[in-house]
């Protein structure tokens, strides 16, 4: 039996792995048999090679622009069955937290067991985020996983086996979702940047049937990290809003879901000069050149601030008496708060019907999706902060 799945672009290699026929002594084989995956990643400039045996293909060619549509139709793509599963499949590790250079591509990483409340899901897209580079920088090492990771947050793909306790999905269906419910604590140890991922069935959702998997992946966690800061603040119909960073991944969904799902009054955001057409776009009524306007001095002043790039010292000057500074990287000062997004399935769900309609759209940047034998100059790209919307993976072997 073969599974139909939609892919942003034409493939025609077949997604059916086979077992090698020697056991494997890398040490995420034997981390997995003994505890439950987790992810992230980051990058700038490494290599990519097996752990275990160097891998015969060179280094990537120079990243060359691609602009991709984010209404494009997608392709259809050929998967195995549930029955085929194989026992190995490429991933992304590092054994050691440091550069982009720790980064390897492994051809001999043990497929993920799965849990009776979980699914295991063949990995058609992944997105990469901010949080993976400073997972693999050590900056949260003291609640991390233990080493060797296979990084990753995000994911699209399909269901090939579901555990004994899952009731929602079955087989074929095609989902998406953070498979991380603690982004900072103890997150999986195989992420999604391989051929599948194992996620409990509480973190996914069913992919909106206009998106393709490229605009899937790029969502969950950006979504719901841009959902729950405005409702933390308490951001209600009426108020006023000022983004920094709106051009970003999460930023740009701050400003869709204040204005088509919070009911905003009035939206202002900052972005560079060649981003203000962009921000327009999105729906922000006040667009903010930062290399020319020094946003906390102007007259006007927000009942919420939304600080997605680590300005808090100065995002406090710019909201009202009584506002909320929601503050997702940096220094805090009051008003302003900090927050770590929770993974939950449930509030994909609720924001499906905007997504289907139209009403909140995916931003995927127009560099974007990078191959998965890229993933080190997708990361470099994204540390470079020049990034608009989301950095994807696509195709995944």
């Amino acid at each position: 039996m073969e599974l139909a799945i939609l892919g942003s672009t034409p493939t025609s290699c077949s997604l059916i792995s086979r077992a090698s026929s020697t056991p494997t002594s890398s040490l995420i084989s034997r981390a997995a048999a003994t505890c439950s995956p987790p992810p992230l990643s980051c990058c700038s400039r490494g290599t990519t090679r097996s752990r275990t045996t160097p891998l015969s293909a060179r280094s990537p060619d120079p990243l060359i622009l691609r602009v991709v549509c984010a209404t494009s139709q997608a392709s259809p793509v050929s998967l195995a069955s549930s029955s085929s599963i194989p026992t190995e499949m490429k991933a992304w590790v590092y054994h050691e937290y440091g550069g982009v250079d720790v980064l390897q591509l492994d051809p001999q990483v043990v497929v993920p067991q799965v849990n009776d409340d979980q699914v295991l899901v063949k990995v058609v897209a992944a997105a990469l985020n901010p949080v993976d580079f400073k997972r693999r920088l050590g900056k949260f090492k003291a609640t991390d996983s233990p080493l060797p990771t296979v990084p990753g947050y995000d994911v699209a793909g399909v269901v090939v086996k579901v555990g004994s306790q899952v009731k929602e999905f079955k087989v074929g269906d095609e989902v998406y979702g953070d498979i991380n419910e603690n982004a900072l604590q103890g997150p999986k140890q195989f992420g999604s940047l391989a051929e599948y991922t194992a996620v409990e069935e509480k973190l996914l959702a069913l992919k909106p049937n206009n998106l393709d998997f490229v605009q899937a992946a790029g969502l969950p966690l950006a979504i719901e990290t841009a959902y729950q800061g405005l409702e933390k603040a308490g951001f209600s119909p009426g108020k006023s809003l000022l983004v920094l960073g709106g051009a970003g991944g999460v930023g740009s969904l701050v400003v869709q879901l204040a204005k088509q799902v919070f009911g905003a009054s009035k939206i202002a955001a900052t972005s560079s000069t060649r981003k203000l057409e962009f921000l327009k776009s999105l729906g922000v009524d006040l667009p903010i050149d930062y290399t020319k306007v020094k946003y906390e001095y102007l007259p006007e002043k927000f009942d919420v601030v939304y600080d997605a790039v680590g300005e808090g010292d100065r995002a406090v000057k710019a909201v009202k008496e009584g506002g909320s500074v929601v503050v997702l990287t940096g220094a805090v000062s009051p008003p302003g708060f900090r927050f770590v997004v929770t993974s939950n399935g449930d509030l994909l769900k609720k924001l499906n019907p905007f997504l289907e309609s139209g009403k909140v759209k995916p931003i995927v940047d127009p560099y974007a999706p990078y191959p998965f034998d890229q993933v080190v100059q997708a990361f470099s790209y994204l540390e470079s902060n020049r990034a608009t919307g989301k950095v994807v993976i696509h195709p995944i072997p």
